[in-house]
């Protein structure tokens, strides 16, 4: 770590002084794990042990406390079978279930792998097979998606563990000398989820969020968006190396989020784009002052939704751009988001990006070119032996892009998802994010197909009562004419997954 690593973490409150005992027991937890789940609360407890580490649907949790339940649970789970580099699927909504259950795996030696409560049964047993899991911890609540998932493999609830966290004899797990290895499943927008997996964490990877977003050791953090998928389970792991209370709720609803934030005075909200719209709509009434960064990733922030969220809450908006494969790619601070509300952001610390031709050399500044990143939490290849492309040690995003004269990143589309009508390129996110300018819009989602008379026709599928002919005189004026979807389709809602991206693969 350089001088410049060393003044983020200055900033951030981790490097303020540790009494020599507490630094020890801090110091014997990174050795056992690394910088893994088990490690978060078990370096808190020997820092700041009456801390409140946790506040969900069931009350709160101190360091203390969730580092001795999770020893127990640890022990449970090799009682039954989880060994040293035994993957455990995991099915849990927000709250200490997942918490409790990720961390015990993690200190029993155990592989994680996060499954996503959206998903189908069938689907669940799909992966459980594919990845070869041992184990499945999961909420109640699921038991009926999974009778394909079970036979073979031990199965036992969130609940049943909960109990047992409190009851079971209380002992040191034993070192493993394995650190975790982390599944999170692609978010399956255009066809079946894939395992992206990773390695622990670093402490350069710490430095690299911190950068660009300005948490500090201490705070309280609302996390809404799922803590299975890459976004929330990042700000969760974040949280305890920070020291911070985090705060969960099963389900989300934004006047419950919103009134969460008042009530534990959090300075951090972590999002995802569809619930900020619903959080910026339901803000009237309720206190957030206490807010410093709302935190977004998942998908591009759609039409003026930046815009709205600076009004509504004041410059506290912070949005990443990034994926499952490349961790963060880019974070838009709220002076750059006020500046240009479609913009990206810039790299943080340590992160390299890189804008590509067809050749693989780099576009100047203006140009538009495929994305490459580089970053320490960058993904080691599908589970299923297959990759992303790469170029020189970089993954790509799956994303054309383009960068400014002043540094700052567009995103265009996917590089996929880009069209070529009457000779010109089309991207359906500029066309989308046009519709929603309209007041009669509500939601948009922009698809192709074949067109025998123009070779590709654009299909707008629209939640709203703005009328076809309106709509395609907005985006004649505002990108062009032969971007004008050809067909219009409405909706009552569309399609989205648990972390709330459109599944456009769903749109026939």
């Amino acid at each position: 770590m350089d001088l410049d690593g060393a003044k983020v973490l200055g900033r951030a409150g981790l490097l303020s002084p540790v009494r020599p005992d507490r630094l020890l027991g801090m110091a014997l937890a990174v050795a056992r794990w690394g910088l893994t789940p088990a490690t978060g609360y078990a370096a808190g407890a020997a820092r700041h042990p009456d801390r409140s580490a946790l506040v969900d649907d069931e009350g709160s949790l101190t360091y203390r406390e969730l580092d001795q339940r999770t020893d127990r649970l640890a022990g449970e789970l090799r009682a039954r079978g989880v060994e040293v580099g035994s993957p455990v699927g995991l099915l849990a909504r927000n709250g200490r279930g997942f918490v409790e259950a990720a961390v015990a795996i993690s200190k029993a030696g155990g592989d994680l792998l996060f499954l996503n409560t959206g998903s189908a049964g069938g689907q669940i047993a799909q992966v459980l097979d594919r990845e070869q899991a041992v184990a499945l911890v999961h909420d109640a609540e699921f038991a009926d998606l999974l009778d394909e998932a079970t036979p073979g493999r031990v199965s036992i609830t969130t609940e049943e563990l909960g109990k047992l966290a409190a009851t079971s004899e209380l002992r040191p797990p034993p070192k493993t000398g394995h650190q975790t290895r982390m599944v999170i499943l692609t978010s399956g927008t255009t066809g079946a989820p894939r395992g992206a997996a990773r390695s622990s964490a670093s402490i350069d990877d710490v430095v690299a969020m911190l950068s660009r977003i300005p948490l500090r050791t201490g705070e309280t953090t609302v996390i809404a968006c799922p803590v299975f998928h890459a976004w929330g389970l990042g700000h969760l792991t974040l949280s305890m190396l920070l020291g911070s209370t985090v705060v969960l709720t099963r389900k989300f609803d934004p006047d419950r989020v919103l009134s969460l934030v008042a009530e534990h005075t959090a300075t951090a909200l972590v999002v995802v784009p569809v619930m900020l719209d619903l959080l910026v709509r339901a803000h009237a009434g309720h206190d957030t002052s206490s807010l410093r960064v709302i935190a977004s990733s998942g998908s591009a922030l759609p039409g003026n939704l930046a815009t709205r969220t600076l009004e509504a809450f004041g410059p506290v908006l912070y949005n990443l751009y990034g994926s499952t494969e490349v961790a963060y790619a880019a974070v838009a601070t709220p002076e750059e988001l006020a500046k240009d509300p479609k913009t990206a952001g810039k790299p943080p610390l340590g992160v390299t990006l890189r804008v590509v031709d067809e050749g693989g050399q780099d576009c100047p500044p203006g140009t538009a070119g495929r994305l490459f990143v580089g970053s320490g939490l960058a993904f080691a290849g599908y589970t299923d032996g297959s990759d992303k492309d790469r170029l020189d040690g970089l993954v790509a995003t799956g994303d054309l892009g383009v960068v400014g004269d002043d540094g700052l990143l567009t995103v265009l589309g996917r590089d996929d998802d880009m069209v070529v009508i009457g000779g010109e390129n089309v991207y359906p996110n500029q066309v989308e994010d046009v519709l929603l300018g309209h007041p009669g819009v509500r939601d948009v989602a922009i698809t192709a197909a074949e067109d025998s008379s123009y070779g590709v026709k654009l299909i707008a599928h629209v939640v709203g009562d703005a009328s076809e002919e309106d709509l395609k005189a907005l985006v004649k004026d505002k990108v062009a004419r032969f971007a004008v979807p050809r067909e219009f389709r409405y909706l009552d809602e569309l399609p989205r997954n648990a972390t709330g991206k459109v599944l456009k693969k769903d749109l026939a």
